[in-house]
């Protein structure tokens, strides 16, 4: 049931508007003793699921019992991020996803439907996993609270991803990850139908339908001055508010080029971009508009390892990021990728396939460190003076030596492609 709704092109919803269509919302649900709330963490900064978040916290106060951030497999949050993300709400109520070993399994997708939905491209059962808080502590209302945005692993970002996969376990993360990765990035991202997205719908359909899962889901945009603006909420127990939120997303998130880029040059906010792991996005979403034999610069300055993981971060460093026929032979060659395989996706996710370079210019990585992963290095301080994020306008821009560069401030509020590589089947 779709429960709240507004949103336009050219819409801009202030932040009383927001809280007063989350509380239109809830009204409509009645009396609630005992809510969880399911928002992203400080990697989605931006989605305005903090301000969310926060008022559904004023709206049912002591209530609203624990705050549990749908971090997968990052780092859980610091005091300050949460102070950052959150606002008022007590930092008592807020609690830790274990996606190693604090789940459990609700049930498990037959190895027939993943195989038929990914087109033979893996054959395996995936489980449907989500935090055990979400289960044990019986809640009357989860609330997954996030932002629809052009994603590499599912497609559309969040709906029941937000809890399948940001709580989910160890397997249900890695299998649903490198399903994707082997379907085809370039037949994944921005669209709302995909074999991930359809093996996460057969879970909630089949095992968590007595789950009283409610979505709050934005849709985020920059205007014209470069300010983060609120164009569509769409709120709802079912896929309906996430098709409305997708839709809504494809046109202002998804941008079409006529011809390819040949220098992109992509900025990531150090308050949000640690790792390549989450920097990466600077990849995914730029590489169907990037020529053949073209440029990716990245500026990172607050880049200090690869994965959000130990574990993870070690097999970045082993392996690299050395392309999608590279990494399927070593996954069936190698114990430690085969259990790993949503590192596995990730390394796959994070190459150019060797079509066009990729220079990492961090803050607090060695060159050695970026060079042995497969990218290319340059000093932070010298790209910084040359391509000053500080004048740099998102979109083309011509130097003042007559270069010119496609520039991205914040990677995570698009998708870039140009009409001759975007997949069409």
């Amino acid at each position: 049931m779709l429960y709240y709704s507004k949103g336009s092109l050219d819409a801009t919803l202030s932040r009383d508007e927001l809280r007063e269509g989350l509380y239109q919302a809830l009204d409509k649900l009645g009396r609630k003793t005992k809510v969880i709330a399911v928002p992203p963490d400080i990697t989605r900064h931006h989605s305005q699921a903090g301000a969310l978040t926060e008022f559904a916290w004023e709206y049912y106060h002591e209530n609203l019992t624990d705050v549990l951030p749908s971090i997968g497999t990052h780092y859980p949050m610091s005091e300050a991020e949460i102070g950052m993300m959150f606002g008022r709400i007590p930092r008592n109520v807020f609690r830790v996803h274990d996606w190693r070993n604090g789940f459990v399994t609700l049930g498990e997708v037959p190895s027939d439907f993943v195989r038929k939905v990914s087109g033979g491209a893996v054959d395996y059962a995936i489980p449907i996993q989500v935090d055990k808080l979400l289960v044990e502590a019986k809640p009357d209302l989860i609330l997954s609270i996030g932002q629809v945005v052009p994603h590499e692993v599912v497609g559309m970002a969040n709906y029941n991803k937000n809890v399948f996969i940001g709580t989910g376990g160890r397997e249900g993360i890695n299998k649903t990850h490198f399903l994707g990765a082997a379907y085809g990035l370039e037949r994944i991202m921005g669209r709302a139908d995909t074999p991930v997205r359809r093996v996460l719908n057969y879970g909630a359909e089949h095992f968590a339908k007595d789950m009283p899962i409610l979505y709050v889901l934005t849709v985020v945009d920059k205007d014209e001055t470069g300010s983060l603006v609120v164009r569509g909420l769409f709120i709802g127990d079912d896929d309906e508010c996430f098709n409305l939120a997708a839709a809504l997303s494809l046109g202002v998130n998804f941008f079409m080029l006529d011809e390819p880029l040949e220098k992109v040059v992509v900025y990531l906010d150090p308050k949000e971009y640690k790792s390549t792991w989450l920097g990466n996005k600077s990849i995914y979403r730029t590489r169907m508009a990037i020529a053949d034999g073209g440029e990716l610069i990245v500026i990172a300055p607050g880049l200090r390892e690869f994965g959000e993981d130990p574990g993870n971060d070690k097999i970045i460093r082993k392996y690299g990021y050395v392309g999608t026929p590279r990494i399927l032979d070593l996954v069936n060659r190698n114990e430690d990728l085969r259990d790993n395989l949503g590192a596995a996706a990730h390394l796959i996710h994070g190459s150019s396939e060797n079509r066009f370079s990729v220079t990492y210019c961090p803050g607090n990585i060695t060159r050695h460190q970026i060079e042995s992963v497969n990218f290319k290095y340059a000093n932070i301080d010298d790209m910084i003076k040359r391509y000053d994020p500080g004048r740099l306008r998102d979109g083309f821009n011509t130097l003042p030596d007559g270069e010119k560069i496609f520039y991205v401030s914040n990677p995570a509020l698009g998708l870039w492609a140009h009409k001759k590589r975007f997949s069409t089947d």
